[in-house]
Order: C-alpha cells, then structure tokens, then sequence
C-alpha cells in the first residue's frame, strides 16, 4: 500500500507527538490548578450540576451529568498522568491499537473540560489541540509507517489556521491593511511578555514591514503546504519561523507551540533521520484511517465555507466532537490598553482618607514596576479574561462580581491564581473597589529615569466600594 503510507514522515510524525504529549500535559496541568476557582462547584460560574440527554449529546463530557470538583480533579490529573506516559514514549511499547487507545483518553478527557468549560475555555487553542489530538490518534506508533492521509488532514488543520487567521486580519481591521496594527498590538496585546516591550519600540518601518510578512505567510504560504517537497517543508519553516517570532513577543498559551508541532509535520526530515523500514499496515488500520479521513472531509465543509464568507467566524467548532473547526485571531487590534485595578481595603468606611492595597495579577500589568513575565504555553485563564473585561465591562458580567465576591470571602482558590494578595485568606478585605487606568509602555527615557516598564494613567473608578451583602455602597 505504498499510496498509504509515508515512511519519510516518521521523524516528523515522532516530534509532532512528542510536542502534543508535551502540550497536553501543560493543557491538563492548567485545568488541574485552576478549574476549583472558576468553574468548580464554588466557583465564579459553577457548572451545571445536572442536563437533559439533549444537552449531553450537543456537549459530551465525562463529567456529566452529574459533575463534582472530586471527579474533575481525578480527571485533570489522570490527564496529566496520560500526558506524561505519551511523552516517555508509553504509546511506542504497545500494539497499534494499543497506542491508539492511549491516546484517545487525552482527547476523550480534555474534550470533557472543553464542552463543560464554558467562557474560560472558548478560546482557538482549546479547539486546535482537541483537532490535532483526535488526528494524533490515527497517525499510530513506531509500528507503522505514518499515514499519508492523516498528513494531509494534519496539513488541512494547518492550512484553516492560518489562513482563516490571516482572512480575519484582512478583513476585519483596515490598520492590517494599511500594515499599521503593529504599531500597537505588542502593547495592547492581552498578557506581554518580558519581550513585547523591545517589540514594541522597534521603528515603525520594522512594524510595517511585520504586518506585510504576516500576511505572505497566512494568505499566500499555506498553499504551499500542498505542494510537493521541498516547497512544503520551506512553506512549514516560514511558519515555524513566524510562530517563534510571536513566542518571543507575547504570551498566547499554547497556540503558538500547537502550530509549530503541526507545521512539523510537513517537513521531510529524511536528510537528518534517513530512512527506515516499516511493516505494512494491518488492514482494519487501512480502514479505519479511510473512514476517518472521509468523515473529517465531510465535516470540513462548514468550516471551508466559512472561510469565504464575509461573515467569516472565528474560533468556532461546528461538531459535537470539535474535530474540525475555524481558526482566527486579532482580527482588531486595539490602539490603547486599559486596564482593571482590583483594590481592598479593612476600612468599614471607606472615605478619602481611606488606604487601598491592589490585588496583583500573575501576567496581568499591575504594579508599573514589574517586568511583565513569559508564562506560555501555560495558560493563565483568570489574566486572559481580565484583558476582555477591561475592554468591556458587560462581557465580563457573568463571572466578576463572583470573583470580587470571592476577594471579599479570602477564598483560597481563587487567591491562588493571583501573583500576591495583600489580605490573607483569614482576614479578607471589608471593601473592594475596581479602577480603571490607561497602560502605555515606558519609552527608553522614562525607564531609565523610573525604572519602570509601563506608564499608567487614571480614568476612572469602575466600581465604587463592595462588600458582602450589598448595601448602599455595594453591588455584591
């Protein structure tokens, strides 16, 4: 079955697996550490705790339809397990249908998180690891050469990411048109990193000269994937080359890494690696990969057609399953940064006189003075969200006055997904208070005179002194 297989790819097929195991693990590590604080049982938007069969068969979880903080935590951590034994090459020592298996359970259990996660986990990189995880679970072991199909797919995967990216860009801010957004997305951008700084003050012709090169690679270079070799491994490394660029600039949890590992795949690594010899494949593999490979093809579809609507949607799953889905991000870019600054304070009484202390986020710009820190390709859900709620308060309405309210009770969950806290659990702030400033990063002249990286300036007050029960100065 020489049109099936493709023993060129194994290299390429082992790193691939090895960055998704790697991947997984960060992406289970993450729910492990946070999920009690935002959507656990007591969290700032529980899950439901009981569905209809209805519901269930549009959001199949694991975890319905009775779910408990006890089973999700077992949950995220046998994901961890999982992840861990694929990244020590546990799937390399079984049968095929043994490793097959193995990695269905990852995809199984973060499809669970994922269709139960609600807003904290309806971002791309949600959708892009549970696409290539169910691929992965057809491209088999060191049993089989890799299968040519499942290449494609994976190509496919690749190909909606960029360029559905890069169709959103074009169509939706006319700064990317007129190659003027990066003036100031590394500024604006949700969580910076210690770089986005230096990205930031770069010359403007350097930022024009960004935006027209992002564009060549999402419009022009994802068709070359498709092409013979060596065009798609150099198609493959303009975007490897390109995801690296975005790493060092900005924290995007695991998109960037995600993308790489896919772009892997369509390099021809047989210079470096050589060539080996394979078994042929066993016949139910043959079938199974083909009937897979046609329902994917099928599903595609409504995502290729949304790629040529001028409706065009982003980060959207069309299926049950998230197996083949739409790609996008920054189709605007904002051209200032506002931030929220959460406040406390012990004074019953809140009055001009009265001392406020901040709440200091992880990857959130905070306190001027701190250099803003690389947390990708782990995922700081909390910090992401609060980028939206300071751009606007009515989206974040669902789930901050349970987080202020959480502030106000010392909860030890959500006190753990903060940098600092200036009131201990056991003596919660009386007041919390939220402030909205306008962020900017110091220029050369001001951080040698502060020593700060970012200069911030007060707008206004966006909520006034809350306590616990409401009241005349409350909203809790």
């Amino acid at each position: 079955m020489e049109w099936f297989a493709a023993p060129e790819y194994w290299l390429s097929r082992l790193v691939f697996q090895k960055l998704l195991a790697l991947l997984y693990l960060v992406a289970f590590l993450t729910t492990a550490l946070q999920f009690r604080a935002l959507n656990g049982s007591r969290g700032m938007t529980p899950v439901r705790e009981s569905v209809t069969w209805a519901q269930w068969r549009h959001s199949p979880s694991l975890l319905l339809p009775r779910r408990s903080d006890r089973l999700t935590a077992c949950c995220a951590w046998t994901g961890c397990a999982l992840s861990a034994a694929l990244l020590a090459g546990a799937d390399q020592l079984l049968p095929l249908w043994g490793a097959m298996l193995l990695w269905t359970a990852p995809w199984v259990l973060y499809l669970s998180f994922v269709n139960t996660g609600s807003l904290w986990y309806g971002f791309g990189w949600e959708l892009l690891i549970l696409e290539a995880g169910f691929l992965a679970v057809l491209l088999g072991n060191d049993r089989v050469a890799p299968p040519l199909p499942v290449l494609l797919l994976l190509r496919w995967a690749l190909f909606r990411l960029e360029f559905g990216a890069g169709l959103i860009k074009w169509r939706g801010d006319r700064c990317w048109r007129e190659l003027t957004c990066l003036y100031h997305h590394h500024e604006t951008q949700p969580l910076p990193g210690p770089l986005s700084r230096l990205f930031h003050l770069l010359p403007r012709p350097v930022h024009r000269v960004e935006a027209a090169a992002n564009h060549v690679v999402q419009l022009g270079v994802p068709f070359l994937l498709f092409t013979p070799q060596p065009v798609a491994s150099a198609a493959a490394c303009l975007m490897i080359a390109t995801q690296l660029w975005l790493v060092a600039s900005g924290n995007f949890a695991w998109l960037n890494w995600l993308t790489i590992a896919l772009a892997v795949t369509a390099l021809d690594l047989t210079p470096l690696a050589g060539d080996r010899a394979f078994a042929s494949p066993p016949l139910w593999y043959v079938v199974v990969v083909c009937a897979a490979t046609a329902g994917l093809l099928a599903l595609s579809y409504r995502p290729a057609r949304n790629l040529l609507s001028r409706q065009q949607a982003m980060n959207r799953s069309w299926d049950p399953l998230r197996l083949v889905n739409s790609y996008g991000a920054f189709g605007s870019v904002s051209r200032v940064r506002h931030e929220l600054v959460v406040e406390g304070t012990d004074d019953p009484a809140p009055g001009p006189g009265t001392r406020w202390l901040a709440y200091e986020f992880r990857g959130k710009p905070g306190d001027p003075a701190r250099r803003p820190r690389q947390f990708a390709p782990y995922h700081l859900r909390l910090d992401w969200m609060m980028w939206f709620a300071a751009l606007s308060p009515a989206f974040a309405r669902p789930w901050f006055d349970g987080f202020l309210e959480r502030l106000l009770t010392g909860d030890r969950d959500t006190l753990r997904l903060l940098r600092h806290s200036p009131f201990p659990p056991d003596a919660p702030p009386v007041h919390v208070r939220v402030l909205l400033y306008r962020y900017r990063f110091t220029t050369r002249e001001e951080r040698r005179a502060t020593g700060d990286w970012w200069h911030r300036t007060f707008v206004r007050e966006l909520t006034g002194p809350t306590r616990l029960g409401g009241g005349p100065r409350g909203r809790t």
